[in-house]
């Protein structure tokens, strides 16, 4: 099958474009380098061993975008164009809103000119809000967003609904993430934030390489078990094998289906932070801070529908992400730049 990975220069799309090619898939990369840098596509290709067709180009814009799908045709999209922090959504709002559902609405408008039918969508686990309960099943309340972030990712999940609903060629597989971390075991990949990271492992890293001082704890007193945050972190090599699972279901399937992908285990932010000490022989200073807007005290899934439709479930463990998430650092201590 022929892949359309739009945003795939990113960190969660240059994983994904190495194990889909590694399945047989051919992949077509399309990204503007808002939030990514051209060397991850370098670095796709030498881990692949081959070359493929990479178009530099915004997914909003139609003209290019009709162009690419006139040249390349292809069968199935991954869609993962779209700003994607939590609290740099809260400044911004405007600029999550037109983005992130811009690109949604020239994707679909274009594919189905192309008759393209297939469209894996990169959603969040934001889109819960605050749980009612913990892990967190598909059938849970959704639409309780604590950011903007989130709304977008709500609101394309209603776009894509209706669209399933109109169009009975469509195939949608909602991949609701939790909180991906890791890196490529080959330390030529990984997670590059520009500026300051929004997420948790990266500012870890960076902390342990000297890079930065010490990392800020978003709050002491949720109720939680030590106080601090509790997400569900999974490994994206293996959150890239979802997306290989998803493109099987979405080519055997009609109409619109949600999974989460997370490992159903919460970890705290100290919880994290012990871990990578452990696991890498590092010291992670940290100083606990106010609570971030639009954070919420605990999120983890149930991922037993992945396990039971897909066939899917994630098999690497915290040693792994914290290893290879130091891994990446300490070989690229500036990520993708020189």
């Amino acid at each position: 099958m022929k892949v359309l990975l739009a945003g795939g220069a990113g960190y969660i799309g240059s994983h994904t474009a190495i194990e889909i090619a590694k399945l047989g898939h051919d992949i077509v990369i399309a990204d503007d380098f808002s939030n990514s840098k051209p060397e991850a596509i370098n670095r796709v290709r030498t881990i692949i061993g081959k070359d493929f067709p990479f178009y530099e180009l915004d997914i909003a814009d139609k003209e290019k975008l009709r162009a690419l799908f006139e040249a390349e045709k292809p069968e199935a999209v991954i869609h993962f164009a779209g700003y994607k922090a939590v609290g740099e959504s809260v400044a911004k709002p405007i600029a999550y809103y037109r983005n992130n559902l811009d690109t949604t609405l020239t994707l679909l408008e274009v594919m189905k000119e192309y008759d393209c039918h297939n469209l894996i969508f990169s959603s969040s686990a934001t889109v819960y809000g605050a749980p009612d309960e913990v892990p967190i099943k598909e059938t849970a309340v959704v639409g309780r967003c604590t950011n903007p972030y989130g709304w977008t990712k709500y609101m394309i999940e209603v776009i894509l609904d209706g669209a399933a609903f109109a169009d009975k060629e469509l195939s949608v597989v909602l991949l609701r993430y939790f909180n991906p971390v890791g890196a490529h075991e080959s330390g030529l990949i990984g997670e590059d934030p520009q500026g300051i990271p929004n997420n948790l492992m990266p500012f870890i890293s960076q902390v342990a390489i000297g890079k930065r001082e010490c990392l800020s704890v978003f709050g002491n007193d949720y109720d939680t078990k030590d106080g601090t945050g509790v997400r569900d972190y999974i490994h994206v090599v293996d959150l890239a094998n979802g997306h290989a699972c998803a493109l099987n279901y979405a080519a055997a399937h009609k109409g619109i289906e949600v999974f989460n992908l997370g490992t159903s285990i919460g970890y705290s932010v100290l919880d994290m932070v012990k871990a990578f000490e452990e696991a890498n022989g590092v010291k992670v200073p940290y100083k606990i801070v106010d609570r971030r807007p639009g954070d919420i005290a605990e999120c983890y899934a149930d991922a037993t529908k992945s396990r039971e439709l897909l066939g899917w479930k994630a098999n690497k463990t915290l040693v792994d992400m914290c290893r290879d998430s130091w891994n990446w650092q300490s070989k690229n201590p500036n990520g993708y730049d020189a």
